[in-house]
């Protein structure tokens, strides 16, 4: 079925629909993204989004205490939502695959607040993960009041998350496409339309709240012989490591603490978080701060190797303790300290190339990899950086192969992680279809 065209006098409530979530996804992002950094500052402080300043600076005693608050309302809150719908709760992906785009409104949002406050304490989880939470309500909510169809409200439903994570980044081109590679499963051109006015829109509304600036600013670098050799070589590692890391992330969701374990794990959890943070303040929060020091090759051999480590293990860590939030940022910033440290001996066999380009180069195919969208990640890391063409060809060249080599082995991204082999095969049959309907 296409989705409706302006033209089209029975499409109205579709688009005043697509509208209406491009301005509810932007409000949303705008208030998420207030509340995390209030939550920063008043258990860290410090200005802005910047969360590893504070902590370097804070004392040991407050990352442990902290983090022990963070767990404990982890543990709360996962009894309050299972009390608030049946079941376990709807992914966005499975709900749009499998339920035509329905999700638990009250459950899905109440996690979206949990996980922005947790992950303002300090958990090692993305912050977009709740505002696309609250795009992809707004929308099933409209779908409901305006009675879409099931095929429009999927295409919505995906927008609408595509344009929470848009507002909350400032990447309008990068969201869409997100949403349709994503999420919907396609880069079809009857989605392109739907897809770009509510990231437009909710990426404009945005700025009401929110500054209009490039979320890592770092040098200008171009590509190089040497820098392409090494993402050839690269790539395909990266795509071996991201196939683990989406294998962990689907493992740590099915051994999510039950019964009376929602209390206890997640307090264990957050208390380990906390110690090794003391040392490491640099694995709390979604990783943003930690990614644009390794951009800017700031970050020394030793801190680089051991936050390669710590940083994907403490996400892991944070998800089987049943906390909600976002994987887009904790997965660009392990690509980043992984794509830096595999250039730790490329720089001495074959010297010239930044530092920094390693690590852009090694985030934008972990990115790829893991989310199966080579094209949305492509895009979203120049979104990011603010610059059209940085070393464009070692960057394809290591999305390239490293997206293949993930899909060879694992059809899963870390956004269905959860979905059984059944199910990943329904998913194919339907993705084919849509492909049938250009």
């Amino acid at each position: 079925m296409s989705a409706p065209i302006l033209a089209d006098r029975g499409a109205v409530r579709f688009w005043i629909a697509v509208v209406l979530t491009g301005v509810g996804a932007g409000i949303a992002a705008g208030v998420l993204t207030e509340l995390l950094e209030l939550v920063q500052h008043l258990v860290w402080g410090g200005t802005g989004l910047d969360l590893l300043g504070p902590a370097a600076r804070s004392p040991a005693w407050r990352h442990v205490v902290v983090l022990l608050g963070a767990g404990m309302l982890v543990g709360g809150g996962q009894i309050l939502l299972s009390r608030l719908s049946s079941g376990n709760g709807i992914e966005i992906t499975t709900a749009i695959w499998f339920y035509a785009g329905r999700l638990p409104a009250l459950r899905t949002l109440a996690s979206a607040l949990l996980s922005v406050v947790i992950v303002g304490m300090g958990a090692a989880l993305g912050r977009e993960g709740a505002p696309k939470q609250a795009g992809a309500v707004i929308a099933n909510v409209l779908c409901d009041r305006t009675g879409l169809p099931d095929e429009e409200r999927r295409l919505l439903v995906a927008c609408g998350a595509g344009a929470g994570m848009a507002a909350a980044y400032g990447v309008p081109l990068g969201g869409a496409l997100f949403a349709m590679e994503v999420l919907r499963g396609a880069l079809a051109l009857r989605f392109v339309l739907p897809a770009l006015t509510t990231t437009l829109v909710a990426t404009a509304v945005s700025w009401a709240f929110l500054p209009d600036a490039v979320t890592y600013t770092i040098p200008s670098y171009s590509g190089s012989v040497s820098s392409t050799a090494w993402a050839l070589l690269a790539g395909p590692f990266l795509g071996l490591v991201s196939v683990l890391y989406v294998r962990s992330v689907a493992w740590a969701d099915a051994h999510r603490p039950k019964a009376w374990h929602r209390w206890a794990v997640p307090v264990l959890a957050f208390a380990v978080l906390g110690v090794v943070s003391i040392p490491f303040p640099q694995i709390l929060g979604n990783g943003r701060d930690v990614a644009e020091l390794t951009f800017i090759g700031r970050l020394s051999p030793f801190l680089l190797l051991a936050l390669a480590l710590l940083r994907p293990a403490a996400t892991i860590l944070c998800l089987g303790s049943g906390a909600p939030g976002g994987l887009f940022t904790p997965s660009l910033a392990a690509g980043a300290l992984l794509g830096g440290a595999l250039g730790l001996p490329w720089a001495w066999l074959w010297p010239g190339v930044p530092p920094g380009l390693f690590a852009l180069v090694g985030a934008a195919a972990m990115l790829a990899a893991t989310t199966q969208g080579p094209v949305s990640a492509v895009v979203l890391i120049m979104e990011l950086t603010g610059y059209a063409r940085v070393a464009i060809l070692p960057v394809l060249m290591a999305v390239t192969t490293a997206t293949l080599v993930a899909r060879m082995i694992e059809p899963r991204s870390i956004y269905d992680a959860r979905l059984t082999d059944e199910q990943v095969r329904e998913r194919q049959r339907a993705r084919d279809q849509v492909s049938k309907s250009e």
